[in-house]
């Protein structure tokens, strides 16, 4: 069963994550500091098992970054990822009580562009 959490995953989690798409692995120190320094953070897993992650990084108020938003392959293709970028569209949308203005960026994977521009 698929489930939405917002939690961070550990670092070995987020180095499975990012192997399996292709981006390769991270010292776990480096991971756990750039983790530590996320405003949000959304991780999805079938049962046990981390099969998609998405997170938010930024200031709150003037600026905000979509980011590391991955799904493994084998579950590519089955709304997960549109599902990811719901719950952090949503995400952005109370921060915009803040200040309807803020900045949101967005940087996409080479071939990947399709997928963000319905959002």
């Amino acid at each position: 069963m698929i489930n939405y959490i917002q939690k961070t995953p550990t670092a070995d989690e987020f180095n499975y994550l990012t192997n399996s798409v292709g981006w390769g692995t991270r010292d776990t120190d480096i991971v756990n500091k750039a983790l530590a320094n996320t405003l949000f953070s959304l991780c999805v897993y079938d049962d046990a098992n981390l099969v998609g992650y998405g997170r938010i990084i930024g200031d709150e108020t003037i600026f905000l970054y979509i980011h590391d938003v991955m799904v493994i392959p084998s579950y590519q293709h089955k709304q997960i990822g549109s599902t990811i970028m719901q719950h952090l569209i949503t995400k952005i949308d109370e921060y915009k009580n803040v200040n309807p203005n803020i900045r949101t960026y967005l940087g996409a994977s080479k071939g990947k562009e399709g997928f963000y521009e319905k959002f």
